[in-house]
């Protein structure tokens, strides 16, 4: 994989050197314990670096804008740490209209992006003029991020953002595309396991929370108080399902909700971070190039294990000339 690093004016001054380090982190949510979106570049003086310069390849999602710097003193080499182009779009904030609780939208989901990035970071991202085909509706959480807006209203049409630098025309300055396309389901077709020689890890987390206690406005008495349950499907209800040794509980405090629809889907987020979940880490081959949002399908023969699930996170690492992908899907039970 190729990478260009550009001037301020994301002007393209040249290849980067094959000697350099890469590690880019990029993980499907604004806020994820599963990834960090950002990345960090390991280089000599001689690179020629300087702050806001870019660093991408063409037609991937992997690059991001230079900002932060380490030295030691220990070491000829110089760290340098990038924001990728989703940690950008996760610090855009989706505020309601004035006099509305609610940013609501409803059509073709390009129209929407360009709609939502009218303005921002001065047209560095640009979307398709083309139309998606994908209809998006519904109303954004109050004062969300819009890689996290965008990401439920996409999955709920079974679609995905897509994000790529594209090199501009001689004399042009590059840009990044952010575009929506249809979620790839590859559990039909691929299953990995042990079998296909992928190195798969597994973890079955059965601690987590599945009674929250939700406390929304009011004082003493008079606080609003909802209770949520886990139920068996991984699903958040209203009516227990965990009693006894298997019941663990926790409490919500959000004096702020404004109204009990509000504090319960705060509380359903919430107690989905908090809740038991099975995880899937695997690396696959270089022939299949996989995207955060497709789904994978993953089996361990030993403990019987299986998860079909959409990639969260994306890690590419480069070291020596030598590169790797790494995936990992986690979904709540």
């Amino acid at each position: 994989m190729e990478f260009i690093l550009a001037d301020q004016d994301r002007m393209e001054l040249g290849i980067l050197s094959a000697a350099a380090s890469l590690d880019i982190d990029l993980s499907r949510d604004a806020e994820n314990a599963e990834g960090t979106n950002d990345g960090q570049m390991t280089v000599t003086a001689d690179e020629g670096i300087e702050y806001g310069m870019y660093i991408f390849s063409p037609g991937s999602e992997f690059g991001g804008r230079i900002l932060d710097l380490k030295r030691s003193t220990a070491s000829e080499s110089l760290v340098w740490y990038f924001d990728t182009w989703r940690r950008m779009l996760g610090q855009i904030i989706i505020e309601p209209p004035e006099g509305e609780a609610y940013k609501t939208v409803n059509g073709d989901a390009h129209t929407v992006l360009a709609e939502l990035l009218t303005g921002r970071y001065e047209g560095f991202f640009t979307v398709p003029e083309k139309l998606s085909g994908i209809t998006v509706s519904g109303q954004f959480n109050r004062y969300t991020t819009l890689l996290d807006g965008m990401n439920k209203l996409l999955e709920s049409s079974s679609a995905r953002l897509q994000i790529q630098a594209v090199q501009g025309d001689i004399g042009e300055a590059f840009r990044v595309e952010v575009s929506a396309v249809p979620i790839t389901d590859y559990s039909a077709e691929i299953e990995y396991s042990q079998d296909n020689k992928i190195d798969l890890t597994i973890r079955d987390y059965r601690r987590g929370i599945n009674h929250l206690i939700c406390l929304g406005t009011g004082e003493l008495t008079e606080r609003m108080v909802r209770h949520l349950y886990v139920q068996a499907d991984g699903s958040i209800g209203m009516v227990q399902y965990y009693t006894g040794l298997d019941e663990r509980t926790a409490v919500y405090d959000y004096p702020n909700a404004e109204d009990e629809n509000e504090l319960l889907e705060s509380g359903k987020e919430q107690l989905q971070e908090l809740a038991s979940y099975q995880k899937l880490e695997l690396s696959v081959s270089d022939e299949l190039d996989l995207a955060i949002g497709d789904i994978i399908a993953g089996r361990d023969r030993l403990t019987g294990l299986y998860l079909k699930k959409p990639i969260v996170n994306k890690v590419l690492k480069i070291k020596k000339g030598k590169e790797t992908i790494s995936y990992k899907v986690e979904g709540d039970n």
